[in-house]
């Protein structure tokens, strides 16, 4: 007995793990998921790592306007187990191939009365965080959820430091972010991102955001959140039929910044490309009648100031051909600008010119010079008129060749106009169920015209370009324009923060590349920035699509910065966060997807530093010249001289680094090619 007792030892000892149905773990083993029901009832999760508390228990359910609330006396009735461990391609990103490596539990949970309705939650666990989401399925007693709010909480186990933007404000997503205690955060949207004492990162967002309303997360005391769905007008903010499932609740978690930032954990949560081959897509730079408006030299609307005339629109195709820029943006060529467009949009023609705008002439003549025209669609918040135009605005744009799109929804939060399903009108939000469903309607679309998108004003990203690749970039941050007439521009801080927030969700089109580093009416100094930033811009922030958005005169002013724009590529096949801190700088190095170079960009806040960089990536026994855009003597980004720049060449190899001083508001740029090239 004494010897079967110690064989029954030993074997519990190499045993694998046993762990309780309820519970789940990252691959790793560092993350742990509790998914249950409480005693009365109550469906909680929490999460662990390294055994330490990140998300104590925290409550699930939710409240309809017409129907008894789902939020307590459930019990277990099923659950299911599975794991992943694949890779897939991106046909365009930051890295060329991801990998999906997760433990997944779902457990179903059912009503203990008479008439039971159930919910799944499933529940997803990778080494870099966490995804959860709900599920109705088709059953007797419930077939339509009409969802007041959605009971979510994030219970957020210590304090720490979080970098946000206010949600349900009017200025949708277009805020400088602010840096507080967690404890002191309000009503925040996602990506919402924070520092632990113990130097632990987390950012809590949303992933395949699909015919439902996003989520904002509202502080409810100390350190707890609750998701917060964007408002309807008509009542419940959500109505689906059974069956459906919610979107996806995302936790990125690292021991660090660069793990946080180089996580690919809501792409994995979306579902696979729908749109099979869209080779039809290039990533591409651009430049266009776009900035001059901006500065208030020229105008969207027709008249003397017109900037969307025939004779500019060739002025700058012919050179975009000359410096090798695939496409020219052109906005105010159409029907509507004139009068009040904003917030409005009623006059809107997405296939008339004005007079003085011969599309058919300047696209005939951007295709015999190699250049496309990037198309525009500013809808002034009115979904109501452009959905009823959209199928002949995207044929019409089909046959002119134009393969890429803007659209705007220039209208205050809560000012989209939607129809009212009774021949009128009604006012929704730029978050709501109903922009989830047109931004969809619009993408898909579009490709069925292979055309890409670039929505501005846009709901949030959440890894929806996964499943439907032409949804290319978007804003949804303060970008480069609020540079030409806000009031603070935008500081030194904001893109090193965007980083870690913002640029979290997906690609951002920044529009970057002032070169002039002067808004409207600029005083010196003007736009807090050096040149070299300028040209930083184009590698941490990333977009597939890339505009250099002064004027044409004034890049053809610093041509070894025109020439940097021209060589940085918009496509990459690894990208690596080499160091940085929220909020203070980043260094952050891609590989181009067409070659072996490689390009390292660097910005900093109001602080100069210097930075070390070790070139542990580059390829083994291989010699490389690195072509460093760096400041010049005296370049201050805050400060008379920003446009002080050197270009300086090294020869180096693996193993060796490069030392980079970076003034106040500045960056820098490197390029990195075969010796011999």
């Amino acid at each position: 007995m004494r010897l079967i007792g110690l064989f029954a030892a030993i074997a519990a000892l190499f045993a694998p793990l046993s762990v309780a149905a309820e519970t789940v773990r990252s691959p790793d083993g560092r993350i742990t998921v509790t998914l249950d029901a409480d005693g009365e009832g109550v469906p909680f999760y929490s999460v662990e790592r390294d055994g330490k508390p990140l998300i104590a228990k925290s409550n699930l359910g939710f409240n309809f306007t017409n129907d008894d609330p789902m939020r307590r006396n459930f019990e277990v009735a099923a659950q299911k187990t599975a794991s992943v461990d694949t890779t897939w391609e991106q046909p365009w990103g930051e890295r060329r191939f991801v990998t999906d490596k997760h433990n997944e539990l779902a457990l179903t949970f059912a009503e203990k009365d008479d008439t039971p309705r159930q919910i799944t939650v499933r529940l997803r666990v990778f080494d870099d965080g966490i995804g959860f989401r709900y599920e109705f399925p088709e059953q007797d007693h419930f077939s339509t959820a009409r969802i007041a709010e959605e009971l979510t909480e994030f219970n957020i186990a210590q304090d720490g430091t979080a970098w946000w933007i206010q949600a349900g404000d009017w200025n949708r997503y277009e805020y400088l972010y602010t840096e507080t205690p967690v404890s002191s955060v309000s009503t925040a949207h996602t990506p919402i991102t924070f520092r632990f004492e113990d130097g632990i990162h987390m950012s809590l967002h949303e992933a395949a955001l699909v015919d439902y309303s996003g989520m904002w997360l509202r502080r409810m005391q100390g350190t707890n959140f609750r998701a917060q769905l964007a408002p309807s007008p008509r009542g419940p903010k959500v109505v689906r039929n059974a069956p459906f499932h919610t979107p996806w609740r995302s936790i990125r978690i690292s021991d660090g910044p660069a793990g946080l930032y180089e996580s690919d954990l809501e792409l994995n949560l979306n579902e696979p490309n729908k749109l099979g081959d869209v080779s039809w897509f290039t990533p591409h730079k651009y430049i266009g009648i776009w900035w001059e408006m901006h500065l208030d030299e020229s105008s969207w609307a027709s008249g003397e100031k017109h900037g969307a005339t025939t004779e500019n629109a060739i002025k700058h195709i012919d050179f975009a051909a000359e410096h090798g820029f695939r496409g020219v943006l052109i906005e105010g060529w159409n029907l509507g600008w004139d009068g009040a467009w904003f917030g409005n949009g009623r006059e809107f023609s997405f296939t008339e010119a004005y007079p003085d705008f011969d599309i058919e002439k300047v696209a005939a003549y951007a295709k015999s010079k190699g250049v496309r025209i990037i198309g525009h669609h500013e809808t002034g918040g009115n979904i109501d008129v452009y959905e009823r135009q959209l199928e002949d605005a995207m044929a019409f744009y089909e046959r002119l060749g134009i393969d890429a799109v803007k659209s705007g929804y220039v209208a205050d939060a809560g000012g989209i106009i939607a129809p009212d399903g009774k021949g009128g009108e009604t006012f929704v939000w730029h978050d709501g169920q109903e922009m989830a469903r047109h931004h969809l309607k619009v993408v898909k679309e579009a490709a069925a015209h292979k055309i890409a998108m670039n929505p501005h004003e846009p709901i949030k990203a959440t890894g929806l370009r996964r499943t439907y690749p032409n949804w290319v970039s978007r804003e949804g941050a303060r970008g480069a324009e609020y540079d030409a007439w806000a009031v603070p521009k935008n500081q030194p801080d904001h893109v090193p923060t965007m980083i870690w927030t913002r640029m979290l969700s997906g690609p951002m089109d920044y529009t970057s590349g002032v070169f002039s580093l002067k808004g409207r009416g600029a005083t010196e100094p003007d736009i807090p920035s050096t040149l070299a930033r300028q040209l930083a811009f184009y590698v941490v922030i990333y977009s597939p699509i890339q505009m250099v958005a002064d004027l044409p005169e004034n890049l053809v002013k610093y041509p070894r910065a025109l020439d940097f724009t021209k060589r940085v590529p918009a496509d990459w096949s690894e990208t690596k966060l080499l160091q940085g801190a929220v909020g203070e700088y980043a260094v952050i190095a891609r590989q181009d997807r067409e070659s072996d170079a490689w390009y390292v960009g660097g910005v900093t806040d109001e602080n100069a530093r210097e930075v070390t960089i070790d070139l542990d990536f580059l390829y083994d026994d291989t010699e490389y010249v690195a072509r460093m855009w760096i400041d010049g003597e005296g370049a201050d980004g805050l400060g008379k001289d920003r446009h002080a720049m050197d270009v300086v060449e090294r020869t180096v190899r693996k193993g060796d680094s490069l030392t980079v001083e970076m003034a106040r508001a500045s960056g820098f740029a490197i390029e990195l090619v075969f010796s011999g090239e």
